[in-house]
C-alpha cells in the first residue's frame, strides 16, 4: 500500500510539474491573427529606438529584440534581418504616416487661419525628435541604402504634395481663393508644393542640422504666420503658375 501511495504522489507530482510548460506553450506560441498587427508595431517601435540611439551599424538584433520582448526568430519570420527591419521602420515613419494629415480637418475661421494652423501642425510633426533622429539616419545611411533614400524622397515629396493639394482644395472651395488661377485642378499640385517649399522645407532643413531642434519651436509660429501671409498674397496677385 506503501508504493501505490507513493506511485500515486509521483504521478501527481509529475502532473503539475507538467501542466507549466503546457501553459508556457501557449503563451509563447503564435500570436494570435487579430493580435499580429500589434506585435509587428512593438517590433518596428523598438527597431526605430534603436536605430535612433545606436546607428545602423551600432544597432543589434538582439538589443532590438530585448527592447521589442520578442525572440529573434520571430522578428526574423515576421520582418527580415537587420537591413529589412531597417527599410521597413524608415519607410514607416518617414513615409507612411504622412497620411496621418489626410484626414484631418485644420480648425480655423478664416482662410488664413486654417492654413496657419495646417502649416503649423506639419512643421511640429516634422520637427519631433525621434522623427528627425530617423531622418538624419536615413541621410546618413544614403550610401549603403541608396534605393531606399531615393524612394524616401521621392515618395515623400509625391505623397506630402498630395496631401497638401488636397487640404488646398477644400480649404478654398468655399471662400473665393477657390476661383483664383493657383486653385484651378491643373496647378493645385504646383501651388501644393511651393507651399510646402515655402512652410516646411526651411525648418526641417534647418533641424536637420541642429543637434537640439527643440529651442526651433519658439520660432514655427512667426515663420508660419509670415509664409502663410506672403503664399496667400502671391496666390491673390497671380504670383503663383
Amino acid at each position: 500500500m506503501g508504493n501505490r501511495m507513493k506511485n500515486s504522489s509521483l504521478r501527481k507530482t509529475s502532473g503539475a510539474n507538467k501542466a507549466p510548460a503546457s501553459r508556457a506553450a501557449v503563451r509563447f506560441g503564435r500570436p494570435p491573427k487579430k493580435l499580429a498587427g500589434k506585435v509587428d508595431e512593438r517590433i518596428l517601435d523598438a527597431a526605430r529606438k534603436v536605430f535612433v540611439e545606436r546607428g545602423f551599424e551600432g544597432a543589434s538584433m538582439d538589443e532590438i529584440a530585448e527592447t521589442a520582448r520578442a525572440g529573434k526568430p520571430t522578428i526574423y519570420a515576421r520582418l527580415g534581418d537587420k537591413r529589412a527591419l531597417f527599410t521597413t521602420v524608415v519607410t514607416r515613419d518617414i513615409v507612411s504616416r504622412i497620411t496621418r494629415f489626410r484626414d484631418e480637418v485644420p480648425p480655423g475661421v478664416t482662410i488664413e487661419e486654417r492654413l496657419t494652423n495646417l502649416a503649423a501642425a506639419i512643421v511640429h510633426w516634422t520637427l519631433e525628435t525621434d522623427r528627425m533622429g530617423l531622418m538624419r539616419l536615413a541621410i546618413a545611411e544614403a550610401s549603403r541604402f541608396p534605393d531606399l533614400a531615393s524612394t524616401i524622397s521621392r515618395t515623400a515629396r509625391e505623397l506630402s504634395t498630395e496631401v497638401a493639394a488636397r487640404h488646398l482644395s477644400e480649404i478654398t472651395q468655399s471662400d473665393q481663393l477657390g476661383s483664383l488661377p493657383a486653385f484651378a485642378p491643373e496647378r493645385l499640385a504646383t501651388t501644393a508644393r511651393l507651399f510646402l517649399d515655402l512652410v516646411v522645407v526651411p525648418f526641417m532643413l534647418r533641424a536637420l542640422f541642429e543637434v537640439n531642434p527643440k529651442p526651433l519651436q519658439a520660432e514655427i509660429g512667426p515663420h508660419v504666420a509670415r509664409s502663410v501671409a506672403f503664399f496667400l498674397a502671391a496666390c491673390r496677385h497671380g504670383g503663383v503658375s
